[in-house]
């Protein structure tokens, strides 16, 4: 799987997801791990994706957040927060769909390859995803294809990336444990 087809197949995952929330469950608290705001809820963690999602065509265009952040202030969610995201979604899909993307990807936390950056996309996405639908009691599983894209850009680098803080520790699987459970055990996701 190449590392656009990695965010692709993420980026819908989450967008599964939230397609699936309730919006009166948008006021519910969410892990304090999840975010820097404080005593945080599900409309700020979207409102997270929705600004993510709106960098999107400036990062594969190679735009440096040095230029200004352009989203810092907007409300991306409005009166009608899943449409809203919803559309900004489409937009980052087509935005990579579309292809041409810089060799360089400039996020706020530095310059990576667009492999690797694609990969960080990818990362925040499906596993948010995951983790929402399981606080949210939502019926939802990783594909078997973002499973083996995952398996394949980002769990070589869970080590690496877990000292950045971006996993908690690795948590050994049980041994009947699915493909699903080891990688989430191998990223510190898995909850029994």
């Amino acid at each position: 799987m190449t590392p656009d087809e990695l965010f692709l197949q993420a980026d819908a995952a989450l967008r599964e997801v939230v397609d699936r929330i309730d919006p009166a469950d948008l006021s519910t608290p969410v892990p304090p791990e999840w975010s820097q705001t404080e005593s945080p809820t599900l409309r700020d963690i979207l409102s997270r994706h929705a600004y993510d999602e709106a960098w999107i065509p400036g990062v594969l265009a190679g735009r440096p957040a040095a230029d200004g952040d352009p989203f810092a202030e907007a409300d991306l969610l409005g009166d009608d927060p899943i449409a809203s995201y919803d559309a900004l979604n489409d937009a980052a899909t087509a935005a990579v769909r579309a292809g041409g993307a810089v060799p360089t990807f400039r996020f706020t936390y530095g310059d990576y390859p667009s492999d690797e950056g694609f990969a960080h996309l990818a990362t925040y996405r499906a596993f948010q995803a995951w983790s929402i639908a399981k606080h949210l009691g939502i019926p939802f599983h990783l594909s078997a294809e973002l499973i083996a894209g995952l398996n394949e850009h980002v769990t070589p680098h869970a080590d690496e990336w877990r000292q950045w803080g971006v996993f908690p520790p690795a948590i050994d699987p049980p041994e009947d444990a699915d493909e699903e459970t080891r990688l989430l055990c191998a990223v510190g996701f898995w909850v029994p």
